[in-house]
């Protein structure tokens, strides 16, 4: 450590005393020249100790940012919502030459708008977490206005003595073209065929109803069930659309944190009027301490929704349906709903969530397609066993606000 502070101070209250024997004869070792010299001595030491470690922070520092700048990967650091420091990756798939030109912009100027919302409950869990969170995607855009899909992961850290983010990510966008393409090679046309006949012959049915009621209105027989059958059938067929319309409307969803918990009860209190009428009881059981879960909160609720009204309507003579909420291995939550329904054949739990599948009378078989879409959606898992005339358990498996370092580096990995 440089000792230049307490050299320079001790000099000063030397040539002081010596300034002060010759000119006023005063004693050169007098008490007071000890206990300066001393002062000097101690104010000197903290002096270089301070610039000691301000040197090896700026060192530190410097070394930071060339580990970051030698990564393959995208990777910035963000502090109040503005770009502290951003490597040469991150740089060229901004679309900028030099580093000076994203440093010091706000991080909002590279989101696209609607994903702005998910963007800031992010930072805010990432901010309270205090650990590496699990990967999430944005939309992204480039500074000549190109949009690009950017899945990120990031860490609360400290950069320049203050509260800063982490973050490490990669352009996505031809992953997901790709795959999107050979999804759209493979199934467009099979699905598109499938879709088309169960549309017809969803709405065929109540169509032809409403006719022949209609006939009737018109030879001036009426009863007034006739119109409550129409607006039933017709209410039937918006039903359908409505779900083709939540399957086909894609959406960014603003994922917030909540408590599984609260979601649950809200959703077990709507029904248990629905249910008391169905002789069917709905009984809840959470474990301690669960994690919070970042979603959705609508679309969840709307799972639990369809899978609960599923369960009632599997039971037509009464019975109980179990809730449970538990932790599911590392990083991850399950809801059980246990039913003690008719139960599904062995062979049809397989093609659960095809569209127009279904076990129901009146059925689409578009609510658990639905349901999967919304859960994979949320990097989750739904299944189902069964077995007949015992009951039916529907598993949901969720992961919590902050994963393992280990399933986000899986995650680079693929």
């Amino acid at each position: 450590m440089n000792i230049f502070g307490q050299v320079i101070l001790v000099l000063i209250s030397i040539l002081f005393t010596i300034f002060q024997h010759f000119i006023h004869n005063e004693p050169f070792f007098t008490l007071d020249f000890v206990f300066f010299t001393v002062i000097a001595w101690i104010v000197g030491w903290q002096y270089d100790k301070a610039r000691f470690y301000e040197k090896n922070a700026r060192a530190s520092e410097d070394s930071y940012k060339q580990l970051i700048d030698s990564l393959p990967d995208p990777v910035y650091v963000t502090g109040e919502h503005r770009l502290l420091y951003a490597n040469h990756a991150a740089v060229s798939m901004i679309g900028a030459t030099k580093k000076e030109d994203v440093i010091g912009k706000y991080i909002t100027d590279f989101i696209v708008p609607e994903y702005e919302n998910r963007l800031m409950e992010r930072f805010k869990q990432i901010k309270k977490a205090k650990q590496p969170v699990n990967t999430i995607e944005y939309k992204a855009k480039r500074l000549d206005g190109k949009v690009f899909f950017f899945e990120v992961s990031s860490l609360s850290i400290v950069f320049g003595g203050k509260e800063a983010i982490l973050s490490i990510g990669k352009d996505v966008t031809e992953r997901k073209e790709q795959t999107s393409q050979l999804l759209q090679k493979s199934e467009k046309l099979a699905l598109l065929g499938q879709m088309a006949a169960g549309i017809a012959h969803e709405i065929r049915n109540p169509l032809t109803s409403i006719k022949g009621f209609i006939q009737l209105f018109k030879s001036d027989h009426l009863q007034d069930e006739y119109y409550d059958i129409v607006l039933s059938e017709l209410d039937r067929i918006n039903e359908i659309v409505g779900e083709f319309l939540v399957l086909a409307k894609p959406s960014a969803a603003v994922l917030v944190e909540k408590d599984v918990k609260v979601l649950i009860k809200e959703v077990v209190t709507f029904f248990n009027s629905q249910s008391i009428l169905k002789n069917v009881q709905i009984f809840v059981e959470y474990e301690s301490d669960l994690p919070m879960i970042s979603c959705e909160e609508n679309q969840l609720k709307q799972v639990f929704l369809n899978l609960l009204k599923n369960a009632i309507e599997a039971m037509p003579v009464g019975g109980t349906i179990e809730v449970k909420v538990m932790a599911k291995g590392e990083g991850h939550i399950a809801v059980q709903i246990v039913d003690q329904g008719v139960g599904i054949p062995e062979d049809r739990i397989s093609t659960l969530g095809e569209p127009f599948y279904t076990t129901k009378e009146k059925g689409t078989g578009l609510g658990l397609m639905t349901c999967f879409k919304i859960i994979e959606s949320h990097n989750g898992k739904l299944t189902f066993q069964s077995k007949e005339k015992v009951g039916t358990t529907v598993e949901i498996i969720l992961p919590t606000i902050t994963r393992q370092l280990l399933s986000m580096e899986i995650s680079y990995n693929h």
